[in-house]
């Protein structure tokens, strides 16, 4: 039974929030979200037949998705509306990329996206970050902001744990932390400011990692999932371990076409047994 896509406005939904924003996230929070089936169907007759109003449909039962996201890094006092619209650029991209054939969802497959749009943005627009121009810096910034909300100014050990952890220098570690602890102009008071009653975003956003069994459970759980995909990469042949590394384990991901002329075979059969390995992996995680 197909899931039917409520009728709206497609093209001022999927232009992200104007106007209300309240409006907007009622109007893409009553889009019924899609079963596992109707999915795979709207995905394949993306992928096989170019069917726009397939992706259309994918994008609008997932922007729900991308405003929950958002919502995370209201913190950095950038508007909800504007972050939205980014992560509405990144879901688009997950569509176009989507391959249905490896089984997984779509939503999961999509949050990399989504937030490597948003990440982008807030290195754009947030004025303590304009020098956080390299990969490690962003980095290094994502990490040190996620953690200062709880952590002291860093000894001098913890600096340089984090600097070799994150391949940056600790003079880099220790002028990102005073940028961190500076005043921003948007998301804290002014200096001069006589009303007591003034409230701003960093009064009462709530750090959504507080709770120490939860930062638990994730840990061991991300622990867990390595150990056993290493143990699954261990099962497969050499060639398809090779071709799941090279496209999705390294630093620099190879195409398929660029693995098919390694092996002397079309991108076609790449992406074959690309596929199988992925099912056998999945199906020795699971035991």
């Amino acid at each position: 039974m197909t899931t039917a896509v409520v009728p709206v406005n497609h093209e001022t939904i999927l232009a992200g929030p104007v106007g209300s924003l309240d409006a907007y996230i009622h109007a893409v929070g009553s889009i019924p979200v899609l079963s596992k089936e109707d999915e795979q169907s709207l995905a394949n007759r993306f992928r096989d037949d170019e069917d726009l109003e397939a992706a259309r449909e994918l994008v609008m039962a997932h922007l729900r998705f991308v405003v929950h996201i958002a919502k995370g890094y209201t913190g950095y006092g950038l508007p909800l509306g504007d972050l939205i619209q980014e992560g509405n650029v990144g879901l688009m991209k997950a569509v176009k990329r989507f391959d249905p054939d490896y089984g997984v969802r779509l939503v999961s497959f999509a949050v990399h996206w989504i937030r490597a749009e948003i990440h982008e943005f807030v290195l754009r627009n947030w004025r303590i970050v304009k020098v956080a121009t390299t990969k490690a810096q962003r980095k290094l910034f994502f990490n040190l902001r996620k953690n200062k909300k709880s952590l002291a100014w860093l000894s001098h050990e913890e600096t340089q744990a984090v600097a070799k952890d994150l391949g940056v220098t600790p003079k880099e570690v220790t002028e990102m932390e005073r940028r961190l602890s500076a005043r921003d102009a948007i998301f804290d008071p002014a200096p001069d400011t006589d009303d007591e009653r003034a409230f701003t975003p960093a009064a009462y956003l709530p750090s959504p990692d507080a709770d120490p069994a939860v930062l638990v459970e994730k840990t061991d759980w991300h622990s867990d999932a390595t150990d056993r995909m290493h143990s699954a990469l261990t099962k497969l042949d050499e060639r398809s371990r090779h071709i799941l590394e090279s496209r999705w384990l390294t630093e620099d991901k190879q195409t398929l076409h660029e693995l098919a002329d390694q092996y002397g075979v079309s991108a076609e059969r790449i992406r074959q047994i690309e596929a199988n390995a992925i099912k056998k992996l999945r199906t020795s995680m699971a035991v």
